[in-house]
């Protein structure tokens, strides 16, 4: 039985993997020096969390098979130390990942948007025509136990390609190290500028990523962003290349309805980023040795992932949604489908500027119209958060001239946010809250109640 150390065991991918593992029957240990929800209940629930928080160079002995390490830990960190000084092997998360699934069939969905929900997508069909796969999926599913699942039969391995870095001592982005035979790419929009200073260079990593599709393999990608078209076209990787577009559709009443070979369709999920997903799910699927009726069949019933465009609260009037949008290519897809699903209605666009690239006042530029569509656009943005990242101080002038929109609200303390949501009638409106945060302690439990 082999043993396997994780050193930050905590994060949201991070303590999948480790569940993932115990079930397969390893043996798994860990260490963090701090551990949220639901990571530290599901960790519990396992009997994988660590007796106490804190780094501990005595865990880390030669019975030890391998080490994970995750983006959370230091370089300098003690256990990592003790590791390398013991000549422990020592994977990052996506590494480990190859490393179990390099005997299987690769699909890797890849992109700046929409990756999450494609591979969610692939993996509701799936599951619904009970094609057993092994996978790894950014966000939690409907009717799935972890994020990530590994087992020895399965024939296909499907993963969601992040291009963001593999660990401290690795600086690869993840979905370099996947050497997929099934790839896609969604969409390429600038992100993590912390790590990829040019839009050039940004793209670069896609590059390498379709040049590492393994010969003979099959790249499917939007062919309606110039960016990856270009990518695609110019490759001279052997590879076979599957263009898709956004299929046809047409809203009814708040309803969308696709347009498939056997009629219209309703679907539960809306908006032209969500149909084009489905466009490259079904591609992927039919790789995958599901064909086009079944996939429809299944689709049907696909509510989107979690924290995509979530119902948090409704009435008979008044819909609130909350999503996890907030690269500017996001939050400009999200609030044009809210708009284009309830015409009729009015339209509170609500974004947190929380990662360090919505804060750096050179990026906000890249946010210019994206709350075009919206009604009414509200920012809110934590001044302490700039400090706390250390990033030069944003003023509420340099956020209005970025979105360039007229009435823009921006609002930097919490408590007038809020004040300013509780005295809003929301009669006839859907509100959209945008963040990878929380709006300093927002309760979405006491959204509800205002509806």
């Amino acid at each position: 039985m082999m043993q396997v150390h994780f050193i930050a065991i905590g994060g949201s991918a991070m303590h999948n993997l480790a569940i993932a593992l115990h079930k397969k029957g390893y043996e798994v240990t860990g260490s963090d020096d701090m551990i949220f929800e639901p990571s530290k209940s599901r960790l519990d629930s396992y009997g994988l969390l660590p007796d106490a928080f804190g780094w501990f160079p005595d865990k880390i002995t030669n019975t030890i098979d391998a080490i994970i390490l995750g983006m959370h830990a230091k370089e300098d960190n003690v256990e990592l130390l003790k590791a390398q000084k013991l000549g422990i092997t020592i994977y990052s998360y996506p590494e480990f990942l190859f490393e179990q699934s390099k005997n299987k069939t690769r699909v890797v969905i890849g992109g700046s948007h929409g990756k999450t929900t494609i591979t969610s997508m692939i993996l509701h069909v799936l599951h619904y025509h009970d094609k057993e796969v092994d996978y790894m999926v950014g966000a939690q599913l409907d009717g799935f136990d972890t994020m990530v699942h590994l087992t020895e039969e399965n024939d296909f391995m499907v993963l969601e390609g992040d291009e963001y870095l593999s660990s401290p001592i690795d600086r690869r982005p993840k979905f370099h190290l996947y050497r997929p035979n099934i790839a896609l790419i969604s969409g390429i929009a600038w992100d993590h500028i912390n790590v990829f200073p040019t839009f050039e260079n940004y793209v670069e990593q896609f590059k390498i990523f379709v040049n590492a599709i393994v010969n003979g393999g099959a790249l499917v990608y939007n062919e309606e962003d110039d960016t990856v078209r270009k990518l695609a076209e110019a490759s001279e990787n052997p590879i076979r290349k599957f263009p898709y577009a956004t299929p046809q559709y047409t809203i009814i009443e708040g309803e969308t309805l696709l347009q498939t070979p056997e009629g219209e369709m309703p679907i539960e999920v809306f908006g032209a980023h969500n149909v084009s997903n489905l466009a490259g799910a079904k591609w992927i699927c039919q790789h995958m040795g599901v064909d086009e009726d079944d996939f429809y069949e299944a689709i049907a019933s696909f509510k989107g992932a979690s924290k995509r465009l979530e119902k948090i609260a409704e009435n008979a009037t008044s819909i609130a949604y909350k999503d996890f949008a907030h690269s500017p290519s996001k939050v400009s897809a999200t609030t044009k489908a809210v708009k284009d699903q309830y015409q009729d209605k009015t339209i509170i666009a609500c974004l947190e500027l929380h990662t360090y690239s919505s804060l750096n006042a050179e990026f906000l530029q890249e946010y210019k119209g994206a709350l075009d569509a919206a009604d009414e656009a509200v920012v809110f943005y934590s001044p302490n958060a700039v400090k706390l990242k250390q990033l030069e101080e944003v003023s509420i002038a340099q956020i209005e001239k970025a979105f360039s929109r007229q009435h823009l609200l921006v609002y930097t303390d919490p408590k007038q946010f809020k004040d300013y949501l509780r005295n809003k009638d929301f009669s006839n409106t859907v509100l959209v809250l945008m963040s990878s945060g929380s709006y300093g302690g927002l309760d979405f439990d006491e959204v509800k109640e205002w509806f």
